[in-house]
């Protein structure tokens, strides 16, 4: 079976960007990313509050990726290291050789073409480090920017549940997207 080592977090170097391991001084960033109403409208988490709800978030990142169970980076615009984003496999199955991705980035910088290009380099990673032969997505169907990056990352949509998740008292639609490994016949992943 296959096996992730997920540790150390590497950093992800892109045209733009560098995504890194988050971090406990990186509190206040996510704090403003998991609080904010309308970045978490579309995600099914409890809502942070206060910054010990983000250090405490942080910690399970790093938790879970020391447990070989999940990954995330911050994303960072080089130069900068206020993080802006997370992205990251929240899920790893490695007995299926496949993970799904997750993401989020700070309002104020959307329409950037910045999520897509953290995805590129975090599914090159998965391809190449960890050997995935695919990864899912799973987003609420309303969530049309969602949808956009991941059809423009090649993304192929599989399904649509009805009210398959339950969630503060009230039933969810989901869509699962899925992405097959491009390194097949020595094809190479595109950014």
């Amino acid at each position: 079976m296959l096996t992730f080592q997920l540790t150390p977090v590497p950093a992800l170097v892109t045209d733009r960007l560098i995504l890194r391991q988050v971090q406990r001084t990186d509190a206040d960033d996510i704090l403003y990313l998991r609080s904010h109403p309308q970045l978490m409208h579309f995600i099914p988490r409890v809502r942070a509050v206060n910054r010990e709800d983000a250090i405490t978030l942080i910690d399970r990142f790093n938790t879970l990726s020391q447990a070989n169970e999940a990954i995330n980076w911050g994303i960072t615009l080089k130069g900068e290291d206020k993080v802006i984003g997370v992205i990251g496999y929240v899920k790893m199955n490695p007995a299926y050789h496949r993970a799904e991705v997750g993401y989020m980035l700070h309002d104020g910088y959307h329409c950037r073409g910045i999520t897509s290009e953290a995805l590129a380099a975090v599914l090159r990673h998965g391809f190449e480090a960890y050997r995935l032969h695919s990864v899912e997505a799973i987003i609420d169907p309303a969530n049309v920017a969602s949808e956009k990056v991941l059809e423009k990352s090649g993304f192929v949509k599989e399904g649509f549940f009805r009210e398959a998740e339950y969630w503060d008292g009230r039933y969810l639609d989901i869509a699962v997207y899925s992405l097959l490994t491009p390194l097949r016949d020595g094809q190479d992943i595109g950014k």
